[in-house]
């Protein structure tokens, strides 16, 4: 029998590349997207015609039960959120509706549609933020540094009391940086490769950044989609903590980036105090020695083959831009 998915978020980047993962292995996949002027399927248009996309919000209760009810998914992946740290100091309320209070909506949706779903919630290394020790595992505390941070905690500890409260299968994913081609331009990683491809192709002269010796556990998107899985398909619901256990500064990014198209990156970058945090996150380093041992989960891909592929994929967008 097909298995029937419904993801949130699945115009993001961890949503269409789990998309296309669960497609392969003969799901039927239902992607949640909400209505808006404007649709951004930029990054599922390979896979369009082989979803279904639904309509609804995470901040409609209404919405996720109707889709919920109707499906009768085997599993769900909530992947959306409002995920761009710098945005939740801005707008602080709007990301705790969506990144908080939209779990707790999705999970009572759960309770009431398909209780025996299998529930994964996308949790974020950005919940250590003030590290309390390092590597950070599954049991060290939290202790956020932004309003993303806190509305994360939040989102954690719910989804731990549906399952202990209700016997739900829901799972936290606590997902260290990831990347691809497909992250958006706000993010640090993704500015770099895009500038250091249009600097090279002469259509930009600088890259502005915040802080160079800001360090960060950054792993590869497609390898990080597939233990979201893997934690839905044990016999017993848990959490854990999927990382590379190796730490990178934005310096490293910005010259692996600029080595990649032959350039020396000191000509070329400049760094401005209206891209420093309010609250700075210094180290982030995840331990992800039960994922390796339970999920038998590995990354595959290097930071530094990461970043080539990305420079390599926006050197070809921009040549044909």
């Amino acid at each position: 029998m097909t298995k029937k998915v419904l993801i949130t978020g699945i115009t993001g980047q961890d949503g269409s590349y789990l998309a296309e993962f669960l497609l392969k292995k003969n799901y039927q996949v239902f992607g949640m997207t909400r209505r808006t002027s404007t649709s951004n399927y930029d990054r599922i248009k390979d896979i369009v015609d082989d979803i279904t996309l639904v309509s609804g919000d995470l901040l409609d209760q209404h919405s996720m039960t109707n889709a919920i009810r109707e499906i009768q998914p085997d599993e769900i992946y909530n992947l959306a959120a409002q995920s761009f740290v710098p945005t939740s100091w801005s707008q602080p309320v709007l990301t705790g509706e969506f990144t908080a209070l939209g779990v707790t909506r999705l999970l009572e949706a759960v309770r009431h549609a398909k209780p025996d779903a299998k529930f994964y919630q996308a949790s974020s290394s950005e919940m250590f933020g003030k590290v309390r020790e390092t590597p950070q595992t599954e049991k060290t505390s939290f202790y956020p540094r932004s309003p993303y941070g806190v509305a994360k905690v939040y989102g954690h500890w719910i989804t731990v009391n549906y399952r202990e409260s209700y016997n739900l299968f829901a799972v936290s994913g606590i997902l260290f940086n990831h990347e691809s081609p497909r992250r958006g331009l706000e993010f640090v990683t993704r500015k770099i490769s895009h500038a250091a491809a249009r600097i090279k192709l002469g259509k930009q002269a600088k890259l502005k950044l915040g802080n160079l010796e800001a360090k960060r556990d950054w792993g590869y998107a497609p390898d990080y989609v597939e233990a979201m899985w893997l934690m839905l398909q044990q016999a017993k619901p848990d959490d854990y903590v999927i990382a590379t256990g190796q730490t990178w500064s934005v310096k490293d990014c910005v010259k692996t980036a600029f080595e990649t198209v032959g350039l020396n990156w000191q000509d070329y970058v400049e760094t401005d105090q209206k891209f420093m945090r309010p609250a700075e996150v210094d180290l982030l380093v995840g331990d992800a020695a039960k994922a390796k041992k339970i999920l038998h989960w590995q990354p595959k891909t290097s930071f530094k083959e990461m970043i080539k592929i990305m420079v390599e994929s926006d050197l070809e967008r921009e040549k044909s831009a």
